[in-house]
């Protein structure tokens, strides 16, 4: 192993076709940053591959340059903000690394360096990739010129709610923080309208801070601002009577760094800032500079007002429906038919084992009355089929639908209700139940639907190929990304976190094919989280996914039973322990888990 390598030729740099076949036929592991020529390298990153080169002194680990506009091979790379991280070996891509994750590259390097040598030593075939995760230049084009929020719509703010714009700035972009941050703007109770991802050009920059042009700091600020790509995002209120504007600029703390650490250590200036305009975050500074602001970055944007535009605005309700054990077992499809013939459309569903202490709690307001023993057999006799019916005037809606509670009465007067066609004869228990009122129905729906919080995994297939679908695909789903993290798995994670699957032929090969790349590790939060996400991914064989569930992830984007792309845990329990797993603490634990039906596929890996 030879000496150190000077600092001064850290990088080789290629800015032209002769350039870059010279570092492709450099021998050992080449990490390139490719670069478009008005922003340039990537500079946060520099201290740190001088730290690895110094820390490894390796003769075959080199660093490079690519200048993506002059050299044809990199053409598909131009027009790109998100830095970008080539590494070659042999002349061939071996991995691929966006974002300036410092510990995510440093990982990356090591590993890749590591497998590269062993090739080298005993020969074999490298594992070569194929950079397809990019997005299309011609739908990237139209969202800029349309300016259409991340879901495609276009951006309707309502009337009755306050909105500030927020900039994660290009200092807080660069040291990949922002994915970050934004789940804090979540848990914080903010609501994200809409959300872009833009490097500012200088004339934006100074339009956009040209109320700050007399300040000494102005062309610094402009040049910042114009230095890296920015996230944008339209900020909301859940709770609609709050003022964001004044909720958001007290959440990021004071502009100056020093002043937000002494006053707010815990906003995000605080944190994430370094000195002045290196402060991380932006904010409005008042609802006329918000107006203004959100004109300036989405020109298309429209407010609703008006009684047509705001009932089409708001959402549909909800209400729960139970369907008891007698008849969910012989009418359930002919029930779900009256459901859907009806307008309600069933948003949440799940099939429990209550114990009589559940049911207890539940019926809580009639324990004491003479017909609660026949109820109480009744719901434990089998499995409750819970579902959660989502339409217009939902709660009322169903209990027309249901009919009187009494069934002599049902059957007398209104012999077509639902509790009349499916009464049980001998049973004095009406077999379908439905929420008195909208807070009865959101009572009712918590206990059987608590927010429930799974361990999701986007693996090295899907990081390579479709990250930014799946995390699509997560959001539009109404999950919450409580927890997400970015790991190369070590050898002994991956055995551990595989351990079920010990016994099977396939271990080894699995536990290689999780270590073979960086993985996304994630704790998603919703109702009925486990099985949501479960019926998201689909069965574990894509090809199996595909004649039954086309629309799943793992029929869309798997490719065999080991690159399927992502994995969710098996059911509640499991959940826990994973999460424990990967992240070091528990979470929220769902009181109905343990007897809870959950519809399995065969997992591959729990």
């Amino acid at each position: 192993m030879a000496g150190k390598k000077k600092e001064t030729n850290l990088q080789a740099s290629a800015t032209n076709r002769e350039q870059w076949e010279e570092v492709l036929a450099t021998k050992g592991l080449t990490v390139v940053d490719v670069y478009q020529q008005w922003c340039g390298p990537c500079r946060a990153v520099i201290s740190l591959l001088r730290k690895i080169n110094n820390e490894l002194s390796d003769d075959l680990l080199h660093f490079a340059t690519a200048e993506a506009d002059s050299i044809d091979a990199l053409e598909k790379y131009r027009g790109k903000c998100e830095p970008t991280f080539l590494f070659y070996g042999g002349g061939e891509l071996v991995a691929v690394l966006r974002g300036a994750n410092a510990p995510l590259l440093q990982r990356m390097i090591v590993d890749q360096l590591a497998k590269e040598k062993l090739m080298l030593e005993h020969g074999g075939q490298r594992k070569v990739v194929v950079d397809n995760d990019l997005p299309d230049d011609e739908k990237i084009e139209e969202q800029e010129a349309h300016h259409y929020s991340e879901d495609g719509e276009r951006i309707i703010v309502p009337a009755t709610k306050s909105y500030t714009v927020a900039i994660i700035k290009p200092d807080a972009v660069a040291h990949g923080k922002a994915n970050e941050i934004i789940m804090k703007i979540q848990d914080a109770g903010f609501e994200i309208l809409a959300q872009d991802e833009r490097t500012l050009s200088e004339t934006q920059a100074r339009e956009f801070y040209q109320h700050k042009d007399s300040e000494d700091c102005f062309e610094d600020l402009v040049q910042f601002m114009s230095s890296g790509p920015s996230h944008i995002l339209v900020l909301s209120r859940l709770e609609e009577s709050s003022d964001v504007v004044q909720d958001w600029l007290s959440f990021i703390g004071p502009a100056n760094i020093e002043e937000a650490k002494q006053e707010k250590p815990e906003s995000l200036r605080a944190q994430y800032g370094t000195r002045t305009l290196f402060n991380a975050v932006h904010g409005s500074e008042d609802r006329d500079g918000a107006g203004r602001e959100l004109a300036f970055f989405f020109p298309d944007f429209s407010t609703v007002s008006g009684k047509a535009q705001d009932a089409r605005e708001e959402p549909a309700e909800r209400t729960l429906a139970l369907i008891r054990p007698d008849v969910a077992r012989e009418n359930r499809e002919e029930i779900l038919t009256h459901m859907n013939k009806s307008g309600f459309k069933v948003s949440l569903q799940r099939e429990v084992m209550l114990t009589e202490e559940q049911v207890k709690e539940f019926y809580v307001h009639c324990n004491e009355d003479d017909y609660f023993p026949a109820l109480l057999q009744s719901m434990t006799r089998g499995r409750v089929l819970a579902l959660v019916l989502t339409r217009e005037d939902a709660v009322q809606h169903w209990k027309n639908m249901l009919g009187p509670s009494d069934l002599k009465k049902a059957a007398e007067e209104e012999p077509e209700c639902l509790r009349a066609r499916y009464y049980v004869e001998g049973d004095p228990v009406n077999q379908l139940h439905g929420s008195g009122s909208t807070e009865e129905a959101s009572r009712e729906i918590s206990f059987f639907f608590p927010m429930q919080q799974t361990l999701a995994v986007i693996k090295p297939d899907g990081v390579e190929k479709h990250k930014n679908t799946i995390l699509e695909e997560i959001r539009n789903r109404g999950f919450s990304i409580t927890r997400m993290e970015e790991k190369l798995l070590s050898k002994e994670k991956a055995e551990e976190f595989c351990k079920e699957q010990r016994e099977r032929p396939f271990f080894n090969q699995l536990v290689e094919f999780m270590c073979s790349g960086p993985c996304v590790m994630m704790v998603l939060e919703k109702e009925n989280g486990v099985e949501e996400w479960r019926a998201a991914m689909g069965p574990t064989d894509p090809d199996w996914a595909k004649r039954e569930f086309p629309d799943s992830l793992r029929a869309r984007l798997g490719s065999d039973v080991l690159r399927n792309s992502v994995h969710g845990s098996s059911n509640p329990k499991h959940a826990q322990e994973e999460i424990q797993l990967i992240f070091g603490d528990t979470q929220k634990s769902n009181p109905l888990d343990p007897n809870t039906e959950v519809k399995e596929g065969p997992e591959l890996c729990p």
